[in-house]
């Protein structure tokens, strides 16, 4: 046999055991006549120590960094006990040894730190997948992974395989494509998600339906995202969005206990899409923190419910009075900021990327005084007002931006995640879950001049809203009007789960009968031919007994980023692709050979 134990397991109630052990050389320390050497696998280190008999054998046959070895020999005790490893206690005396298979050197270090660089690490991933660290964050997902099928199991989910070869429907992110060699001049598309298949088990009734699968989309990448990823699926028959919600709360909380030993007990909030939009200024809250946002001057359009103080804050001050909406929060115990720290936020929210013309501030003083970059236009009663609206005390300071709607949201949202970073209010090892619901079902595409989904076609309207949904001419005569059509109001049927900031779930309620089905297609744009076309098996499929039926998908790897502490779901990919969608380590997408061109009859003609 190669090995009677792994490199993790060896203990003080070992000693005197022979043991056979095979791995690769971490490190090699020369010390006279004797030579210790680490002994690498996937389960640990151990030390082995090879005495002044063997020394001779190793000056001929050195070892190296990532030799793989087996050596045989006795367990003793350490005289130098490493307490931070689990076999710090014990060392194994060597008897024999054989190089299995030698090394070149590495092009960096195998260890946690590591010398190598991204790009280098991904070329030679094989190589970094050796590193404790990398190995760690594997382990994590193989746990994530296991607790979801466990929880899933028991609760009589089914895992149902889906297919990767089907038909485009491009809607949303760009499919990735497959030409059809049996069916010329004809392509598969590589699934953005199994939704319809999984809608189409429901009609079929199995009843709960699960997956771990890979989905696919041809987007532009970032930290938390790659051309192909990876989703716990789920779908259930005969229930409502509450039976989703605490269904997969439990789910989560499972997670939580089994993989990070975190009883999550708390009561997980609620809130609706506007709510979120507008406390907080985006979809996915980060609520560890405070400093919700308060809206000074809300747009004409907007929420008329909401209460207007502009009026109370009116002076000659023009960037405020031509702005669309001013936007404010409290940053608690911060008026100490310096001249130079204010500078500093004033220059970020001017930085491209957020795009602002400037920053206004208000420091609430100890003796109740307030001193702002705007004292000249306004009263200090004014400055109360908006000390009062922001929920600020004595000791805060208020930042204030003002602008377009939708530019002004975002940008006060980024603020106030810079601030939380800054404060050291976002500790990656405290967790924080929360639903956001009640999204709109329509986003409206100016350049098209119609509606888009603003989840998919195939997500319902609260039930409230399906009549103003059928009755309704979806197309909009007034492009300026939009707001006032009646499906510029319908609310989703969908639910997200958001933590620490990220979306990690997201799902609705579907649409089970075809004539509402047909509906949304038509208001996105698709008539009769294109929906018989795009989606015929599926509006067929629901005059066979469909029943009412909702899901959830969750982002695997981007819920392991995130338990695991990292910002980048690639750490927990075993092979990703770079920024670029490229796997430098095989070197693909890469050309193919003319002959497969020919098989294909495909001929390229790439144009200036």
């Amino acid at each position: 046999m190669f090995r009677s134990h792994t490199c993790g397991k060896l203990r003080v109630e070992n000693i005197n055991t022979e043991v056979t052990l095979a791995g690769w050389v971490q490190t090699v320390r020369k010390f006279g006549s004797i030579t210790f050497v680490d002994l690498r696998d996937r389960y640990g280190i151990t030390q082995l120590l090879f005495n002044e008999n063997l020394n001779a054998e190793l000056d001929a046959n050195p070892l190296g960094r990532e030799f793989v070895i087996q050596v045989k020999g006795k367990v003793s005790e350490r005289s130098n006990k490493n307490l931070n490893i689990p076999t710090g206690e014990i060392e194994i005396a060597v008897e024999s040894f054989s190089i299995l298979n030698k090394s070149i050197t590495p092009p960096f270090t195998i260890q946690d730190d590591t010398d190598g660089g991204d790009e280098l690490r991904m070329k030679y991933r094989f190589l970094d997948l050796r590193r404790n660290a990398v190995k760690k964050n594997l382990e994590l997902r193989y746990a994530v992974g296991r607790s979801a099928r466990n929880y899933l199991h028991e609760n009589e989910f089914m895992d149902i395989e889906t297919p990767f070869l089907i038909k485009s429907t491009p809607e949303g992110a760009r499919d990735f494509v497959v030409p059809s060699r049996m069916n010329a001049g004809q392509f598969y598309a590589l699934p953005q998600s199994p939704q319809t298949f999984k809608q189409l088990l429901m009609v079929s009734g199995y009843d709960r339906y699960y997956q771990i699968v890979k989905c696919f989309r041809d987007e532009d990448l970032r930290a938390d995202r790659q051309p192909e990823f990876t989703q716990i699926d789920c779908e259930m028959t005969f229930v409502e969005q509450e039976d989703i919600i605490q269904m997969f709360e439990k789910m989560i909380r499972r997670i939580f206990k089994d993989v990070k030993n975190i009883d999550y007990n708390e009561a997980i909030e609620k809130i609706t899409w506007e709510e979120a939009m507008w406390t907080y200024g985006n979809d996915k809250p980060d609520i560890r923190f405070g400093m919700k946002l308060n809206n000074l001057k809300f747009p004409a359009h907007t929420f008329p419910t909401k209460v207007d103080i502009s009026a109370t804050i009116k002076s000659d001050f023009a960037v405020f009075n031509e702005a669309e909406t001013v936007i404010a929060f409290c940053v608690q115990n911060c008026n100490d900021y310096s001249r130079k720290q204010t500078d500093e936020l004033v220059e970020w929210v001017k930085r491209p990327q957020i795009g602002m013309k400037g920053l206004a501030f208000i420091k609430c003083n100890v003796d109740g005084t307030f001193k702002s970059s705007i004292d000249k236009f306004y009263t200090e009663e004014q400055l109360k007002n908006i000390a009062t609206t922001c929920h600020a005390v004595a000791g805060d300071l208020i930042l204030i931006l003002a602008g377009a709607e939708e530019k002004t949201r975002k940008a006060t949202s980024d603020l106030r995640m810079h601030m939380g970073t800054t404060l050291g209010l976002r500790n990656a090892n405290d967790f924080k879950l929360l639903w956001v619901v009640d999204f709109p079902l329509f986003e409206y595409a100016e350049e098209d001049n119609r509606w888009v989904a603003r989840h998919h076609p195939f997500t319902s309207p609260k039930p409230s809203d399906i009549n103003t949904m059928i009755n309704n001419n979806p197309k909009i005569e007034n492009a300026a009007e939009y707001l006032k059509h009646p499906y510029a109001n319908i609310k989703a049927n969908a639910y997200d789960m958001v933590l620490n900031g990220n979306e990690i779930g997201g799902g609705s309620i579907r649409i089970y009968q075809k004539e509402l089905q047909q509906k949304m297609f038509a208001a996105l744009g698709m008539d009769d031919a294109e929906q018989q076309h795009k989606f015929g098996f599926l509006l067929g499929a629901f005059e066979y007994g469909a029943p009412p039926h909702g899901g959830i998908a969750f982002g695997f790897d981007r819920l392991c980023s995130i338990l695991g502490g990292s910002e980048s779901i690639r750490d927990f990919i075993a092979f990703p692709k770079n920024n670029s969608g490229r796997d430098v380590m095989i070197d693909a997408p890469s050309t193919i050979d003319n002959k497969q061109f020919e098989e294909l009859q495909i001929k390229l003609d790439f144009k200036d």
